[in-house]
């Protein structure tokens, strides 16, 4: 998929004239009121979001503080696969998983279409009706299950009415549908599509006559929208008349399709029969198609494997055992702990069955959805927990490996115990949900959230990924006795929070679920929420809903302080986990580009921005110590185009100082590479094409005096000072009035500070 869509079209703010021309003087402060260097550049502190007590901000800064740093380390480890070698679904974590074709909004191009629609086999009658009430409305909601094909369907019933040619686009799910209409997001002759769209914050927003007034902007552009969504929505009132409810198609159906169209081999009859049944008994079309290729290119016993499905067969089996509570506890520990050192695995568990204890001694009655034979299998003493009793707890299951932590050598390494393949872990959690109640998930999540304010990190992140895990069957529990209460607590669970949600983004239907709880963190929730949710766009789920998470980011800037503190921190790291995503790391710099843009002269909106911006190109690499933007002008083309407008407004303010100290760094970080004096060139190009003469002859007087401090004063560091300024094409090289004088006080250059103010 392409990009989001281009900034031009986004109302990050209301447009404005264009910034003075020459605000670089000798004053000591620009319009915009930003602190000369050397003073203590705050985050603004304005407005309703302040405390009170100082001694309470600073405790909380200290929090904060604390969770940024945690959060930094986990990219760090995501960046070095630590969480792939451990568990190969947490590799998605970072920020190379690719999604599903339209789940990131933006362009849809062709050929990603076509692969998604290679084997594309509509059901009926729903493909018919709401093809029907498409070509009348220009709006309809496929409503139904998840994983039965609404996806693909959306993009099949736009080609349908456009033809293959048609441009496709994905919307954001947290597109406001009432203001969709009257935006300058719609293009005649376009088709749109929102998958699993999961309502809005205030549901009085979307009433009938805004549904009505959307269908008829569309029929009069030309355009169309297909919007998929949960069965829930068909009880909602203002969308009730659009929805078709949808149902996979026929899994033996689209097998044979699906043979039709691939190379495959002949089948014994008996082969045939049970490849068939099998099929058969598939509810997931995915499934269905992945069947068909694996027969194609493997043969039919690797597609009977895949069918057949042994891991399932094996948690099924082990549940019908009604296994005993010494064998239930730990995998119901492990479920949420898996990956851990062995030793601290074992005291977490002991944790969990004093819990579980405690609720059978307390005198309640517990709810056993399972029945009273349930019930019982947790009650009494718990046995001796043995590392043995794992060969016959949990046989084709779980294996213990000898890992080391990531910061330590191989000779450090311990036993830890994972499951065999991540889907054990899903089915487990599973068949966990469907068969206990009360009885077990009431201690378990007295557990959960003792971890999530207790436990070291690498636990806390574990606890994060079964919490998402479970999120899949129980999003309104994880939700409201979870993530509500972590969300508002201590840096330890609201760092935990913020995992949740990434790893949440992992599976598809439940990445617009957890965009969607962001969102309501930032709406009269409390600080603490806000900045848990500005930690949890930093990772996965800022990485997939780009341009939301900018949006929403920028308007946190301008809360509290201590909000806009954490916003600022947010967007320096996902700058920095950027860095080998070209697309998004140009996003985020044209994103920056745009607010400056669109912010007056000498206001507040000003201020904040160019303080962000400063604090992008101060920013460290996220493992070195290198700046970021050395990395960028090396290895992101173009990147040295924004980067250049960038120095440019922020030079044009008080924050000058930090800027041409971040441009010296940068300079002498990449004096040693000559690859890269045409992206330096080009930066010299965008700075001096967005400065008048007597600004740039400033920048040369400057940068030539801070390069003579020691840190800067490097061989080689001069030479590409002189490549970055000979992009003056003429322009007066000295002060007309001949003054040798710097236009303002030389700094004192301190060394970078990663994404903080200083």
């Amino acid at each position: 998929m392409a990009d989001d869509e281009p900034l031009d079209d986004m109302a990050v703010v209301p447009p404005v004239s264009a910034p003075d021309e020459d605000v670089m003087s000798p004053a000591p402060e620009d319009t915009d009121g930003a602190p000369e260097a050397g003073e203590e550049a705050q985050d603004p502190g304005v407005g309703p979001d302040v405390p009170l007590e100082g001694c309470k901000e600073s405790d909380q800064r200290e929090e904060d503080e604390r969770g940024y740093g945690e959060l930094r380390r986990v990219h760090q480890l995501v960046n070095n696969n630590f969480y792939g070698g451990v568990d190969a679904s947490g590799a998605a974590f970072g920020f190379g998983a690719a999604p599903s074709v339209g789940l990131a909004p933006g362009t849809i191009e062709p050929e990603e279409a076509d692969r998604a629609l290679r084997f594309y086999y509509p059901p009926q009658p729903c493909f018919d009706e709401a093809l029907c009430k498409l070509s009348t409305d220009a709006l309809v909601v496929l409503t139904g299950e998840d994983h039965c094909g609404r996806g693909a369907s959306s993009l099949a019933l736009i080609r349908e009415v456009l033809g293959k040619e048609a441009r496709l686009r994905s919307l954001s799910p947290a597109n406001a549908l009432a203001e969709l209409a009257g935006s300058r997001d719609l293009k005649p002759g376009q088709g749109y599509v929102i998958l699993d769209y999961v309502g809005e914050l205030h549901v009085e927003s979307v009433q009938a006559y805004a549904i009505g007034r959307l269908s008829e902007e569309l029929r009069r552009k030309g355009s169309y929208l297909v919007i998929t969504a949960g069965g829930t929505t068909r009880r909602r009132l203002a969308l009730r008349d659009h929805c078709v409810p949808w149902r996979a198609p026929d899994p033996v159906e689209l097998f044979e399709h699906c043979r039709e169209q691939l190379p495959h081999p002949s089948l014994e009859p008996d082969t045939e029969k049970e490849l068939l049944e099998r099929v058969g008994e598939q509810r997931r079309p995915t499934d269905v198609v992945a069947a068909a290729v694996v027969l194609s290119r493997e043969g039919a016993q690797k597609a009977l494997d895949n069918l057949r499905d042994t891991h399932q067969e094996l948690v099924q089996e082990l549940f019908r055992k009604q296994p005993s509570a010494a064998d239930l506890i730990p995998l119901a520990a492990l479920a949420f702990l898996e990956g851990i050192p062995e030793r601290t695995f074992e005291k977490e568990c002991a944790a969990l069955t004093t819990h579980i204890h405690n609720w059978e001694q307390s005198g309640e009655t517990p709810v056993a959805e399972r029945g009273d034979e349930a019930a019982g299998t947790l009650r009494g003493a718990v046995d001796q927990q043995s590392r043995a009793r794992w060969r016959e707890r949990a046989v084709g299951l779980v294996t213990a490996e000898h890992r080391a932590e990531p910061d330590r050598s191989a000779g450090r390494s311990e036993r830890r115990l994972v499951f065999t393949t991540p889907r054990v872990r899903e089915l487990l959690i599973k068949e966990l949900h469907d068969l206990y109640g009360y009885e077990l998930w009431y201690p378990l999540r007295q557990w959960l959230g003792e971890l999530a304010l207790l436990g070291d990190l690498a636990t806390r992140t574990q606890v994060a990924r079964g919490v998402a895990l479970l999120a899949r069957h129980a999003l309104v529990e994880v939700d409201e006795n979870m993530l509500k209460v972590w969300s508002d607590g201590l840096a330890s669970q609201r760092v935990t929070a913020a995992l949740t949600l990434q790893f949440m983004c992992d599976d598809e239907h439940l990445a617009p679920q957890a965009l969607n709880i962001a969102l309501s963190w930032t709406d009269n929730s409390g600080q603490g929420r806000a900045v848990t949710a500005a930690m949890a766009l930093t990772g996965r789920l800022g990485s997939l809903y780009r341009l939301d998470a900018l949006k929403l980011l920028w308007f946190l800037t301008q809360r509290g302080e201590r909000i806009a503190f954490a916003a600022h921190r947010s967007m320096v790291l996902l700058l920095q986990t950027s860095e080998q995503e070209t697309e998004r790391a140009l996003i985020i710099l044209r994103f920056m580009r745009t607010v400056i843009a669109r912010t007056a002269p000498g206001s507040r909106e000003r201020s904040i921005a160019l303080r962000t911006a400063v604090q992008l190109l101060e920013a460290a690499r996220l493992e070195t110590p290198e700046a970021l933007t050395s990395a960028l002008l090396r290895n992101v083309p173009d990147s040295a185009r924004h980067l250049g407008s960038l120095w440019a407004d922020v030079l044009h303010s008080g924050n000058r100082s930090r800027a041409v100290s971040a441009l010296c760094r940068t300079l002498v970080q990449l004096r040693d590479d000559p690859s890269v004096t045409g992206a330096v060139h080009e930066l010299g190009e965008a700075m001096c094409n967005a400065m008048s003469g007597r600004q740039w002859a400033a920048l040369r007087r400057h940068l030539s005096i801070a390069l003579k401090h020691p840190d800067y004063a490097l061989p080689g560091a001069h030479q590409l000072a002189q490549v970055l300024l000979g992009s003056l094409r003429g322009r007066l090289l000295t002060d007309p009035r001949g003054a040798a004088s710097p236009l303002m006080p030389t700094p004192h250059f301190t060394p970078a500070q990663g994404g903080r103010s200083k």
